[in-house]
């Protein structure tokens, strides 16, 4: 690409920068200070000045790229290929074993047999890496000149999440939920676990480190609820969770911090994409099986030689050039869902001496035979009852659900408007159940007179409240009865079965990336050596960020393409809101439910009426200082002195 660059000679060609950038910078390791050889942004510095155009070191033109998994992981790599990398739409080609693209980002379905929703995405404003690709991509139902992120900001700005129902109890009451109810030692857990390395949390569950109480609280209820968080699960990646989304825990009780979508996740987010996508030239070929890479290795690295698939019952061989690539999507939390409906239960025809053998996991598993530096998936699909859970979507007539659904509705479900504002959780269900109704409609050519709701369980192994079986082991109707009887309407069961149609989704792995881990059981992007080798999606080590969002997919895509063609230009890190001193102190008073945190009154009386007055948590005034220990230590150090004069 030297006519790109080719007035810049002088200057490129005398660069130590130019081609040695570190595309995935590090701000948890990072210590930010300008030096005379610093020339790129901060690891973590988000803005337009980070909206360059990547330009590739060479030109891509007859390279192929092959894409295997239609996820939001691999749309996204295809999109970072054809606007940064420059290589052309018509030598991309997905690689996808099932009959429709999306991966675990579904939505299908309609009014007369029953839409099903796997599962939904709570969204935050901070995904850079999300935003980056929408803002791009024509929305949905608006012309052109929009996107679909003016598309999601024109709602949200309109209409505020928050619910007015986040826990009920005592057979449909709602409960109170302002407080996180944690106790003095576990705010001081939580303190404790954000200061922690890392590194020190290897294999570590969240149950080996808090205490009971901690788990008994409402914050860990609204916590795990709101993103399927099980006591046995890591607390490494708990950790950065907190850190991840610590401006918006004092949203965290009423959901006020989250956006939503107009529609289901699929017709959101994958269909604008892949029509843009398939308009520029990518194939998209379906119902191909890839079983393992051919992989040549020396002293020199390793590189993809051709890709073993089975396409209509024959293997067929795919060949990879040197200058072409292959990005693979490792691992699925959506693998070998069953399915259940109104009279009949899921029949799961799987266990542990089972599990991980199908083909979202194969792939992965063949890779981690050639080389360590491939991960570890048995780690993540080897214990499947800590790894799963079922959902059911409801699709619904006017009934006496309809109407108790109201009672808990921030708007008229009809209206097009926020309806629940997020899950609401029964608090005293022995499946730990929760539901949810969002905007609707949920889907494109709802009827007016239909709603769609989702329901999930933490606890599903348990026997039920009303139906004495565990919810697996329950039909669409058995299931819609234990509903009814924890919102109270039990007694008119006969007509909520006769206006809803239920589709249960038992999901072996759906939170199978949680599971504990240590150093090296998940891969880097690109792994150590790999030369046209790159891996996306929810089983890939990244610094700092998160698995379980759309923003965790869109950044392993994007690190992928800058690293495979070493672009002149970095994927920033995360939001750097966890460390702004305002959101600090705010999680400090949120998490303490409120009240003055230690040193609250001094800071109050040292910032009064200066400059910095305003980043001071809206609370407590100066008088709120009786728990201040700088203030407890002087009042001591004035009864020691008292003390020494006699």
């Amino acid at each position: 690409m030297k006519e790109i660059t080719s007035k810049f000679e002088k200057v490129l060609n005398a660069s130590s920068s130019y081609g040695n950038v570190n595309h995935e910078p590090d701000s948890s390791k990072e210590q930010q200070r300008n030096t005379p050889q610093k020339s790129m942004p901060f690891s973590d510095q988000i803005g337009n000045y980070q909206r360059n155009k990547g330009i590739p070191p060479k030109s891509y033109q007859n390279s192929k790229v092959y894409i295997i998994g239609s996820g939001i992981a691999g749309m996204s790599a295809a999109y970072y290929f054809i606007r940064d990398g420059h290589i052309p739409a018509e030598n991309i080609v997905f690689l996808e074993q099932l009959h429709i693209d999306g991966g675990s980002l579904d939505g299908s379905g309609n009014a007369t047999e029953g839409y099903v929703i796997r599962g939904g995405r709570e969204m935050d404003m901070t995904y850079e890496n999300l935003w980056d690709i929408f803002q791009d991509i024509p929305a949905l139902e608006m012309p052109e000149p929009y996107s679909v992120l003016d598309e999601y900001r024109l709602i949200n700005d309109n209409d505020s999440n928050f619910s007015k129902a986040r826990l009920i109890h005592n057979n449909g009451e709602i409960k109170d939920f302002s407080k996180f109810g944690l106790a003095k030692l576990d705010q001081l857990a939580i303190i404790k676990l954000l200061l922690k390395k890392k590194e020190d949390l290897d294999n570590i569950t969240i149950s080996d480190y808090f205490s009971e109480s901690f788990l008994s609280s409402n914050f860990w209820t609204f916590w795990r609820t709101m993103f399927a968080f099980e006591n046995w699960h890591s607390l490494l990646e708990l950790k950065l969770y907190m850190h991840r989304f610590l401006h918006a825990i004092d949203g965290l009780n009423d959901l006020s911090s989250l956006v939503f979508p107009k529609y289901n996740q699929y017709d959101t987010f994958v269909t604008p994409l892949r029509r843009v996508l398939q308009k520029k030239g990518v194939n998209i070929r379906l119902n191909v099986l890839v079983s393992d890479l051919h992989i040549h290795s020396n002293t020199e690295g390793k590189t993809v030689e051709s890709i073993i698939t089975e396409q209509d019952g024959k293997e067929v061989i795919i060949p990879v050039g040197k200058e072409d690539f292959v990005i693979v999507t490792t691992g699925s939390m959506t693998e070998d869902t069953f399915y259940g409906d109104n009279k009949t239960a899921p029949i799961i025809e799987i266990d542990n001496s089972t599990s991980g053998q199908s083909a979202g996991w194969k792939l992965w598993k063949n890779l981690a035979a050639k080389s360590e530096v491939f991960g570890k998936p048995e780690k993540f699909c080897s214990n499947i009852e800590k790894s799963s859970w079922e959902s059911a979507t409801l699709t619904c007539k006017p009934s006496a659900l309809i109407d108790k659904l109201k009672e808990y509705s921030v708007n008229d479900p009809y209206s097009g408007k926020t309806v629940t504002g997020g899950i609401i959780t029964i608090t005293d269900s022995n499946w730990l159940m929760s539901f949810t109704c969002n905007r609707q409609p949920h889907f494109p050519g709802q009827p007016d007179d239909v709603l769609v709701l989702w329901v999930y369980a933490l606890f599903m192994d348990k026997q039920g409240n009303y139906i004495k079986k565990t919810m697996p082991e329950c039909t669409g109707d058995e299931i819609l009865s234990e509903l009814c009887f924890h919102l109270g309407i039990v007694d008119q069961l006969d007509d909520v079965i006769k206006n809803t149609i239920v589709r249960t989704s038992f999901m072996p792995y759906i939170t199978s990336m949680f599971m504990p881990r240590a150093k090296g059981d998940r891969p880097r992007v690109v792994p150590n050596g790999c030369k046209n080798l790159g891996l996306v999606g929810q089983f890939i080590e990244t610094n700092n960020d998160v698995v379980f969002t759309m923003e965790s997919s869109v950044r392993t895509a994007r690190i992928a393409v800058y690293e495979l063609l070493n672009l002149n230009k970095q994927v920033p890190d995360i939001n750097p809101l966890q460390y702004d001193i305002r959101h600090l102190l705010k999680a400090a008073k949120t998490l303490n439910d409120d009240k003055p945190f230690v040193g609250e009154g001094l800071l109050r009386k040292v910032l009064k009426g200066s400059y910095f007055e305003h980043i001071l948590p809206i609370g407590s005034n100066e008088n709120d200082d009786h728990e201040s220990f700088v203030q407890e230590q002087i009042t001591k150090f004035k009864d020691w002195i008292k003390g020494i004069k006699g």
